[in-house]
């Protein structure tokens, strides 16, 4: 069997045992993620650990039949945060600007 290592980005700082199994696409349903959770078939950071509704954070590492997913920051800034914008920002200059 072939180990594979996946970064999984996520973008609140924190995010559920549950929920990291499906979006690494280990399994495919909620009611999967419990099955194989209570089987003891996945290990956070090394341990085995049974709570789907264990919280994980950046950095930590979920290993799954010889696969590992590690849980990173999602750094897409593909979005505009006004309330983050530099100090100079003016919303009314940009509010009605148009991109053609």
């Amino acid at each position: 069997m072939t180990s594979i290592r996946i970064e999984v980005p996520i973008a609140d700082e924190t995010i559920k045992l549950g929920q990291l199994l499906k979006l690494a696409n280990f399994v495919d349903t909620g009611s999967e993620a419990k099955q194989v959770l209570a089987e003891g078939l996945v290990s956070v950071n090394g341990d085995v650990d049974t709570r789907r509704g264990r919280t994980l954070h950046v950095g930590d590492e979920v290993g799954f039949q010889g696969s590992t997913a590690i849980v990173v920051a999602d750094d897409d800034d593909d979005y505009f945060d006004e309330a983050t914008a530099g100090d100079d920002f003016d919303p009314e200059r940009w509010r009605n600007v148009t991109f053609e």
